[in-house]
């Protein structure tokens, strides 16, 4: 029944400014994009967990009894128990795939399964604990990425803008809900390819490299101090001087590599519409950000949102500081929403 059906989402994130540079000790800014994820918990009598996953275009079941069977004494590891490489390839016996499967579908049922195991476990549940919730998010993490740097779970968790450096994490006070177009290019590219590759580059032209990676340092704390003063209100100067330093840090990252024909044509067509533009993440394809000034006339936006699409792109309009985890009822979301989520 409707009624009986929780209802939770989570915002996506993107680096506002760091990326790379953050490698190297570095601050970045990252900040929660107002595209999110939802789930719908829904209790069933049928005696099966079921996981449906519809952008993925998978659904599985697992029989309750049998998942209570199962040795999970590997998963007695402390409170919040992080994945070894041996519990990982247990959990895909568990859900019957591949030894060699690592693609998104399968590393997604098994953070799944690892979090609904050692959760299930538990005889005490913190249902509001947001530092709980964002401590098991980043175990979910690490079965997916191996070696995280916690920035992704704490963004979504928390919501917001946060800032990070050297493994420390803390929020930007009232970050100010910026508009922007986050495009995909769909280029796929390897993050661990290009980190090393910044790193080989780096100890190859030190005297060059590391200047340029202060310079993105400097970037980031300037960007921080703005989105501080925007707080109280926001000025034109302001978006003035947040566009100049996405033209900066985007040709930072050029400089160290990461960039790609075609987040170069993402730039050229926002510009040739008055819009800023830089990649966001990894680079080498991936994503970009562009930012939308209050004043943009909406045609002028539709238009530009026409001609990245028009390059074989996918874009979305969104904004960024959204709300972390967050609780809904079904009234409350949009009807494209209850459809993916069975017709609420």
């Amino acid at each position: 029944m409707l009624s009986e059906a929780l209802l939770v989402s989570a915002p996506g994130k993107v680096i506002l400014h760091g990326e790379h540079a953050v490698v190297h000790g570095k601050v970045a800014l990252a900040v929660a994009l107002n595209l999110r994820t939802f789930l719908r918990l829904q209790p069933h009598s049928h005696g099966k967990v079921g996981l449906h996953l519809p952008n993925l275009g998978s659904t599985r079941a697992w029989d309750v009894a049998r998942l209570q069977q199962l040795d999970t004494s590997f998963l007695e590891q402390g409170d919040v128990p992080t994945p070894t490489p041996e519990q990982v390839e247990k959990l895909k016996e568990v859900a019957g795939l591949s030894a060699d499967g690592a693609g998104p579908e399968h590393l997604a049922v098994l953070a799944f399964l690892y979090l609904y195991l050692s959760i299930c476990r538990k005889h005490r549940w913190a249902k509001d604990d947001l530092e709980l919730i964002n401590k098991w998010a980043f175990q979910g993490e690490r079965v997916i990425h191996g070696n995280p740097s916690g920035v992704d779970n704490a963004v979504s968790t928390w919501g917001g803008a946060l800032r990070y450096q050297q493994g420390k994490i803390s929020a930007l006070q009232r970050p100010p809900a910026l508009q922007i177009l986050l495009t995909n290019t769909k280029v796929p590219r390897s993050t661990k390819a290009l980190v090393a590759g910044v790193r080989s580059r780096l100890l190859k032209f030190p005297e060059i490299v590391a200047p340029l990676l202060t310079s993105i340092d400097a970037i980031s704390l300037e960007c921080e101090r703005v989105l501080g003063d925007m707080a109280m209100a926001a000025t034109p100067e302001q978006y003035l001087v947040l566009e100049e330093l996405i033209d900066m840090n985007q040709h930072h990252l050029n400089a160290l590599g990461v960039g790609h024909a075609s987040l170069d044509r993402l730039c050229q067509v926002t510009m040739a519409h008055g819009l800023h533009s830089k990649l966001t993440g990894a680079g080498g394809g991936g994503c970009g950000i562009t930012l939308l000034k209050p004043d943009l006339e909406r045609a002028e936006v539709e238009a530009t949102k026409q001609a990245l699409t028009g390059c074989g792109f996918d874009c979305w309009e969104t904004s960024i500081g959204a709300p972390g985890v967050s609780i809904h009822s079904a009234a409350s979301l949009a009807g494209s929403v209850r459809q993916a989520l069975g017709g609420l």
